[in-house]
């Protein structure tokens, strides 16, 4: 497999510090299975964090710390109402209501799979004309959601921009913009500042793994109309 499109330094280096929302660390580990050499930079990343912790100065505990910590140890576990509760998946032999061919998790990679396989996935909803989503239940950050997006082959998605982020990993098929050609394994990053129209490639649907913070934001008079219909 030969990507093309990798996260960001500044995305690898955050999913290293742990500091991602569960949905953005969920798509950079979909990559992260199909790319040796994102994984060897991370683990430089996770190195170069251990060291410079190694350099800190010690800092001194405070009066009885020590008996608080070994107190809370003996404490029996507590669950904060907010926890993520992990749920098993629903069937994923779930089919479009329009009858159309269904990309669930037992057709994708292996690796994809297995990390798909601990979330709860919703139904497939229709998007537009071969396109449907399908919510992935991982916890994000307000107002971001995770979900699978699938095109039909040849599909053209309309203009676009976001009035957030969206983190974008291809799982399978490929599409290309403006930007490059986006096949398995690759992460299509964009933000207020991206305008692209994908276009799947004939031959095959594509179905990505999507983190979104915020909505689409369609360009154009016939986006301007068709807005109040998308769900994105």
């Amino acid at each position: 497999m030969t990507l093309s499109h990798h996260p960001s330094d500044a995305t690898l280096a955050a999913f290293a510090a742990g500091t991602l929302d569960e949905g953005r660390m969920l798509v950079v580990a979909a990559h992260l299975a199909a790319c040796p050499s994102c994984r060897r930079a991370v683990r430089l990343l996770e190195l170069t964090g251990g060291v410079l912790l190694d350099d800190v100065a010690p800092a001194e505990i405070a009066a009885g710390g020590l008996d608080r910590v070994l107190a809370r140890l003996d404490a029996p576990e507590a669950v904060p109402a907010s926890a993520p509760v992990r749920r098993q998946p629903v069937d994923t032999a779930e089919r479009p209501a329009d009858g159309g061919a269904a990309a669930d998790i037992r057709g994708l990679l292996p690796a994809h799979a297995r990390l798909l396989a601990g979330y709860e996935l919703g139904p497939w909803r229709w998007v537009g004309p071969g396109v449907w989503w399908r919510q992935v239940d991982a916890p994000t950050l307000p107002g971001g959601r995770v979900f699978l997006l699938k095109a039909a082959a040849g599909t053209t998605l309309p203009d676009h921009t976001h009035t957030g982020t969206e983190l974008t990993c291809v799982l399978t098929g490929a599409f290309r913009h403006e930007h490059g050609r986006f096949g398995p394994g690759d992460v299509d990053e964009a933000d207020d500042e991206v305008d692209h129209s994908p276009v799947v490639e004939p031959g095959v649907e594509c179905v990505c793994l999507v983190a979104m913070q915020g909505r689409l934001r369609l360009n154009g008079l016939i986006g301007r109309v068709l807005q109040p219909f998308v769900r994105l």
